[in-house]
């Protein structure tokens, strides 16, 4: 079989599944996957002949692919904030709004070496991207899945960055470690009444436990850790969330009652309420 037609043959079996224009990317990340292939290689290499391993590979990503398994876990990474990581299903796929959660971080601590703690770890994604770009910062993660923690740990060796990964369940937590000068965490936030909402791939696949909160206790998670900061942040230390776009103003709400100030919403790139950033004081 040539590329060509492979790729002819995955276009027809997928786009019952999914728009032309998302096939076409998976293709061309599937490509560059196995092959090594640009889009442009792609397009100039139609009549070469692939090998049978080859064809193998890309039928058993179109099976996976019309179960809805994301793109990402059969490649087995994915890129944030420039950085490649590797992703399973014990860990979120890193999303694009949470680079911007990063990039505010990083505004706020420019020359600065805070000490930093990421909660809810997952790959590592957000605290892996402050270690690389916060020259001599402190950073810390925590996480309640050993799966994820050792992803996080390969992907912080990836990325020559070093980072103290540990295990706990934050919900059962008294205490934290040590003192930071900010504490960021994206926990889990999206209510049971949402999942129809939301596309296959994400409710077949990802890990539930790093999604979802109870409807009738959607705070659970972020008043847990807003007490555990309270006590655990520096004078003026910063506590950063990502947070349901439809929770905003309950959010701003039970962090006044918490004592936080300087309470800051924000929204991200498709303009839903999505960060928040308060201090203590």
């Amino acid at each position: 079989m040539t590329l060509k037609q492979l790729k002819s043959n995955f276009t027809a079996t997928l786009s019952e599944n999914y728009p032309l224009e998302e096939v076409a990317t998976f293709f061309n990340w599937l490509a560059e996957a196995y092959l090594g292939y640009s889009r442009f290689d792609i397009s100039s290499n139609g009549p070469l002949e692939v090998t049978s391993n080859i064809e193998t590979k890309f039928l058993d990503a179109m099976k996976r692919l019309q179960n809805y398994e994301p793109i990402q876990y059969i490649i087995g990474d994915t890129e944030f904030f420039g950085l490649p990581f590797k992703v399973t299903p014990a860990t979120l796929i890193p999303r694009p709004e949470t680079e911007e959660l990063v990039q505010w971080i990083l505004s706020d601590f420019e020359n600065v070496a805070p000490s930093i703690l990421d909660i809810g770890t997952g790959s590592g994604c957000i605290a892996i991207s402050l270690a690389k770009n916060l020259e001599n910062a402190a950073v810390s993660a925590v996480d309640i899945s050993e799966e994820a923690l050792h992803i996080a740990k390969q992907n912080a060796l990836d990325n020559e960055v070093s980072v103290n990964f540990y295990q706990a369940d934050i919900l059962a937590l008294n205490t934290l470690p040590h003192t930071y000068d900010c504490i960021v965490s994206n926990p889990p936030y999206v209510r049971a009444l949402e999942k129809e909402f939301m596309q296959p791939n994400v409710l077949k696949h990802e890990p539930e436990s790093a999604l979802f909160v109870s409807n009738d206790n959607p705070l659970v998670f972020y008043t847990k850790i807003a007490r555990l900061a309270e006590a655990h942040l520096s004078v003026n230390g910063t506590l950063y969330f990502e947070i349901n776009e439809y929770l905003g103003k309950e959010m701003q709400d039970m962090l006044k009652a918490e004592g936080f100030a300087e309470i800051e919403l924000r929204k991200d790139i498709f303009g839903k309420d999505r960060m928040l950033r308060c201090k203590r004081h």
